[in-house]
């Protein structure tokens, strides 16, 4: 059975149905944006009978229920009790452009193409339009919200239309009787009956065109799906700005009479709290988004569903899976909003108390965001028994290995809902690994292209070292310490870069993570361009820092440094090290061995 129907309608048509509030938006619908020069090349356009695209329709009345609001202009004329019979799906722009340039009398809201906001009627030049009908765009005269046409910054009057009359007696006629014009040529009768003749031809020319016009029409039938009318959306959407799950489902809740972005965004006006306010008062959270909020719900709403098939005996297809994918996002009830919202806003806190405790601090630390929505939605089921030693073990070790495998990357959907699932499962039965913790896996040879500080792999690494303490090497404090105080912190070369490059080691070599860690801006001065052998006596005899060898051996320990080998600047003997006692970082996070080393380095057993 087809969803749509694909015929064509008058603008005559449309714009009457649109101004009685037949046709309607969807609220989810940007608002209208088009400036001064698109209006005028759109009039000319349809002037000259080109073709200005299709417009979609979606038939309201069907399973897909939303707010609704007039097309702009509209909104002081049509009662909010009005129901409409169309949603306009694509074509907003040119409508709304279309209805207030020709059907309404008030000037358009518009702007120039610089973004200045501007007020503007639009008038066709008769005698321009006649004389010369392939350059229209010359004949079409934008006049201020008085009708006026001003120079010398405002202060000269060089064209008044300001009443039938000046317009009739300046041969300009007005776009909004552009659909109907009896009054507006009874007074040109009156006023120049000697015009009527070229205005005739002025109808015949450019009148004519806009009543005659049609426009293709796709119209979709109630019965399609919302997942089917958001794709749809998407795909005709040449504003080029992706609709997001929480606009459409804001808009099918709305439709229930609940305002889900007073609900996130908070309301001064109706005196409704942010609730990404308050989740955003820890740093961590910062940046949370709603979509991400909406599909921890879903996860908790299908996989209760799931949980209830099943005790009713349901088996196969029957049985409905769990999911955070769009599709089912979109089918969120507006009960499992207010059934699991606050119990998940409480799920989201406590994602940020186990972060603390793993040692993260702040947002952009974090390798994934993706990888909060399954663990916010477990600690929702679980409550406070997240904090068990057991319990916790086994979720700290699907967290790394969900980051170190760099599991959580991309389009994660399905695996946000397997590892929901299972997850809750082997919490309950010891033998039932997760795929994530099975599957997870980090090859050594990873170090060598672990470059960048924005990948996953690495910024997990990085909080790996901090959780073992490391020290400055400079302030008497760790690393962590100095990050909770905000001194300046960075991540540098251990073996300084002009070093290396003055020894002819390549960047490959001397950029990875393997030669790198994070220490103060006031410690990475102090170790310049020299190598380990030179800067290290240097920052030891500093006066603020006195510190013998064997304290500094530590310092360099903590960092999962080999002192030994710094000293006497054994820089290739220094980064495989390196490499065995990152790897050994990884491998206790993951709580498994890493993947086996190649032949060319022997570390002996993993598990040392």
């Amino acid at each position: 059975m087809t969803t749509f129907d694909s015929t064509k309608a008058s603008l005559k048509d449309l714009l009457r149905e649109i101004k009685m509030g037949e046709i309607q938006l969807p609220d989810f619908q940007r608002g209208w944006v088009w400036d001064d020069d698109h209006i005028r090349d759109l009039l000319v356009s349809i002037a000259r009978s080109f073709p200005i695209g299709a417009v979609m329709l979606l038939e309201s009345g069907g399973e897909v229920r939303f707010e609704t609001r007039p097309v702009e202009g509209l909104e002081n004329e049509i009662s909010k009790a009005k129901v409409p019979e169309k949603l306009i799906l694509d074509g907003q722009q040119r409508l709304t452009t279309l209805t207030q340039a020709l059907s309404l009398t008030e000037a358009v809201n518009t702007r120039t193409a610089k973004g200045k906001k501007i007020k503007r009627h639009y008038y066709f030049d008769i005698q321009q339009a006649v004389d010369a009908p392939h350059s229209l765009e010359d004949a079409i005269i934008a006049v201020d919200e008085n009708r006026q046409l001003r120079t010398n910054f405002g202060r000269d009057v060089q064209l008044d239309l300001s009443t039938p009359e000046l317009e009739c007696q300046n041969l300009h006629f007005p776009c909004d009787h552009v659909m109907s014009s009896d009054d507006w040529e009874s007074t040109l009768h009156a006023v120049a009956p000697d015009q009527f003749g070229m205005y005739m031809n002025f109808r015949k020319q450019i009148l004519q065109p806009f009543r005659d016009y049609q426009l293709p029409l796709i119209l979709l039938k109630k019965e399609t799906t919302k997942e089917a009318v958001c794709l749809v959306f998407e795909k005709v959407n040449t504003g080029g700005v992706q609709l997001s799950v929480f606009e459409l489902i804001t808009a099918s809740y709305a439709a229930d009479g609940y305002n889900l972005r007073d609900d996130w965004f908070g309301s001064k006006v109706r005196n409704v709290d942010s609730r990404r306010k308050r989740l955003e008062s820890d740093p961590l959270l910062e940046g949370i988004e709603a979509t991400e909020f909406l599909q921890a719900i879903s996860l908790i709403y299908t996989h209760n569903r799931r949980q209830s098939d099943i005790s009713e005996g349901k088996t196969g297809k029957q049985v409905r899976p769990v999911s955070a994918k769009r599709a089912d996002v979109l089918q969120l009830p507006l009960s499992a909003w207010e059934e699991w919202a606050d119990p998940l806003e409480k799920g989201f806190r406590q994602v940020g108390s186990f972060l603390k405790k793993e040692c993260f601090y702040k947002r952009r630390e974090l390798p994934y965001s993706t990888q909060l929505v399954p663990l916010a939605a477990i600690m929702t089921q679980l409550g406070d028994r997240w904090l068990e030693p057991k319990i916790y073990d086994k979720l700290t070790q699907w967290y790394w290995c969900g980051l170190l495998g760099e599991l959580y990357g991309g389009a994660v959907e399905s695996r946000m809902a397997n590892d929901y699932e299972e997850v809750l499962n082997w919490i309950e039965d010891e033998e039932a690994i997760p795929r994530t913790v099975r599957d997870a896996n980090f090859q050594p040879e990873r170090f060598d292209t672990l470059r960048s500080r924005l990948s996953a792999a690495y910024k997990g690494i990085h909080i790996l070292v901090l959780r073992e303490g490391s020290k400055d090497w400079f302030w008497k404090a760790s690393i962590k310490e100095l990050d909770t105080e905000e001194i300046a912190l960075d991540i540098h070369h251990i073996f300084p870069r002009a070093w290396c490059e003055k020894m002819n080691i390549s960047k490959d070599l001397y950029d990875s993570i393997l030669n790198k860690t994070s220490i103060s801006y006031k410690a990475n001065r102090k170790i310049g361009g020299e190598a380990p052998s030179d800067y290290l006596p240097r920052i030891q005899n500093e006066k603020q820092v006195a510190m013998d060898n064997a304290k500094m051996d530590e310092l360099l320990l903590s960092h999962a440094l080999s002192p030994d080998l710094l000293r006497s600047d054994s820089f290739h003997e220094f980064i495989e090290d390196r490499r065995k006692r990152l790897s050994q970082l990884v491998s206790k996070a993951m709580g498994k061995p890493v993947s086996q080393f190649s032949e060319s380095e022997d570390y002996g057993d993993d598990d040392d």
